[in-house]
């Protein structure tokens, strides 16, 4: 019997299975094999089995999901130099063409054909084995387990984020959304020198883990009122926020980061902010929303994207976790044998009590 690669498939909405798979070969002298041993999953993972689409991104055929992944490499190709068998690695599971303009100035996360793993057409990583460029293997220190690998790629993204949101030491920090990119968005913050970070979530717990993991402070949102406005809810809380901390933040954050994606959220971060504030978007919502472009520009608030991560960031991420600045091993909630994909995807899903992220072990 030839050997099997056990792949985790999403077949259409809401429908998964087990199949074994072929081998996945090196196509390029660059290229290593993977022998998979943990995987994260990802709210866009959920996404693809609950929709089948996110934005343009639509599954027409099976799919192997996962895409948070680490391992160990059990195959290397002859012009590969930086890795050898047997070596601990996080894998980014971008491939981008690395000949457009985008990718040649070092923003490939933007690459119009970049092969991005669990995103159709491309097969993602949940399965025995997956093949992708040395150069996107990151080395992981003996100290740092596969397990704790696995959240380099959310780590990654909150690196971007901050990247992108200019934190310097000493500035002022809220972050909207306490789920694992808010939770890691406000622990690199921190790292990154910011004297004041602020979680801001509906959930108490989950603001009070927030203060324990790298946020200064906490804040619950309010409630809204009856017949209240979406932007009369912005104002109001984003007034309440700057005035219930005591933090001297009276004239507003100098940044705002919203990882939750939801509108109110959003408008409550822009009205928060200082004249001449950043605002980075890092949560996927609604594709539109209202927003309040006059305060906007009177303000002149900074509006930016944050998609993915680009060049360094993985190793920074792991650095991070190297150094001791982020115990991403807080974050991991919930353990999964690889044969209980379907009840891990459903257990994320329901959002299961005291979940932060789940990760599932690579088949034997």
């Amino acid at each position: 019997m030839s050997p099997k690669n056990p792949s985790f498939v999403l077949q259409k909405v809401n429908e998964v299975s087990f199949e074994d798979r072929p081998i996945p070969q090196l196509s390029s002298p660059y290229d290593v094999r993977v022998q998979v041993k943990a995987t994260g999953i990802c709210g866009s993972d959920v996404h693809y089995w609950t929709h089948g689409a996110i934005g343009d991104f639509i599954v027409k055929s099976p799919m192997v999901l996962g895409h948070e992944s680490a391992g160990i490499v059990v195959e290397v190709g002859e012009k590969v130099k930086n890795l050898k068998v047997g070596d601990r690695v996080a894998m980014e599971p971008g491939e981008p063409c690395r000949y457009c303009e985008y990718c040649k100035r070092g923003d490939y996360n933007v690459c119009n054909d970049m092969k991005f793993a669990a995103t159709p057409p491309f097969d993602g990583t949940l399965a025995k084995y997956y093949v992708l460029p040395g150069d996107f293997c990151v080395p992981l220190p003996d100290d740092i387990t596969l397990e704790e690998g696995s959240t380099v790629e959310p780590l990654a993204v909150a690196v971007h984020v901050c990247r992108r949101a200019q934190v310097k030491p000493h500035t002022k920090v809220v972050v909207f959304g306490a789920g694992p990119v808010g939770l890691l968005c406000a622990a690199v913050a921190r790292a990154y020198g910011a004297s004041v970070v602020v979680s801001v979530d509906i959930v108490e717990k989950r603001v009070e883990f927030a203060k324990s993991f790298g946020a200064t402070h906490g804040f619950i949102s309010p409630k809204p009122n009856p017949d209240e406005s979406k932007i009369e809810y912005a104002r109001r809380a984003a007034s309440a926020l700057k005035s219930s901390l005591d933090l001297a933040v009276d004239e507003g954050f100098e940044i705002s980061i919203d990882a939750s994606g939801a509108e109110v959220c959003i408008n409550t971060a822009l009205y928060s902010l200082r004249k001449k504030g950043r605002h980075l978007q890092a949560g996927m919502g609604s594709d539109t929303i209202t927003f309040p472009i006059a305060h906007m520009t009177a303000q002149e608030i900074e509006l930016g994207g944050s998609f993915r991560y680009g060049a360094g960031c993985y190793r920074d991420a792991v650095e991070l976790i190297r150094s001791g600045k982020v115990d991403v091993g807080r974050i991991i909630t919930h353990r999964f044998a690889f044969g209980d994909a379907e009840r891990a995807f459903r257990a994320v899903k329901e959002q299961e009590e005291g979940l932060i992220k789940a990760v599932i072990s690579g088949p034997e």
